[in-house]
């Protein structure tokens, strides 16, 4: 049998042992895009969406989504952070987009957590607006950046330059 580092010798799942590994510094920026209709938009941009602040809401729930990711991913270690923040921009008419940045010293990098942090500020984002526009969609999930770890820095090519 093939041992690969994330199964066992019967050939199932396991955590990887990282045991082994170096701490060093670790960060990891993830981003999620909603598109809706300009006039969603406009209500959130305004504080105007009947729920309260959307964004004020969504950064919280990205932050504790950072912090509770190794309870929600299977395999994912869990890591005490250093730093997790969410950033919004506004962009076009009808798109929202929503960035979370991690940080830690740590054997294992925070790529889970960042992804978490911007999902679920996403669909927080979509929690509290849904009433006004059922039809947002989440879109571009993804890995912007990674820095630290034995593999090295990674940064996505639409973002390069």
């Amino acid at each position: 049998m093939v041992n690969y580092p994330h199964m066992n010798e019967q050939g199932r799942a396991k955590m990887v042992d990282v045991s082994e590994k170096a701490m060093t510094r670790r960060t990891a920026e993830a981003k999620a895009v909603l598109r809706m209709k300009p006039e969603t938009l406009d209500a959130i941009r305004k504080g105007t969406v009947g729920k309260g602040d959307v964004l004020a809401v969504a950064q919280v729930a990205g932050i504790m989504a950072a912090k509770k990711t190794s309870e929600l991913i299977p395999m994912c270690h869990p890591i005490p952070l250093r730093g997790a923040d969410i950033a919004f921009s506004f962009f076009e008419e009808d798109r929202l987009e929503v960035v979370a940045r991690v940080k830690t010293d740590n054997v294992t990098g925070v790529e889970m957590e960042a992804l978490t942090a911007a999902s679920i500020a996403a669909l927080t984002v979509y929690d509290m607006c849904k009433a006004h526009d059922k039809g947002i969609m989440i879109e571009e999930t993804c890995l912007l950046k990674k820095t630290g770890g034995k593999s090295g820095d990674y940064l996505r090519e639409e973002v390069k330059g």
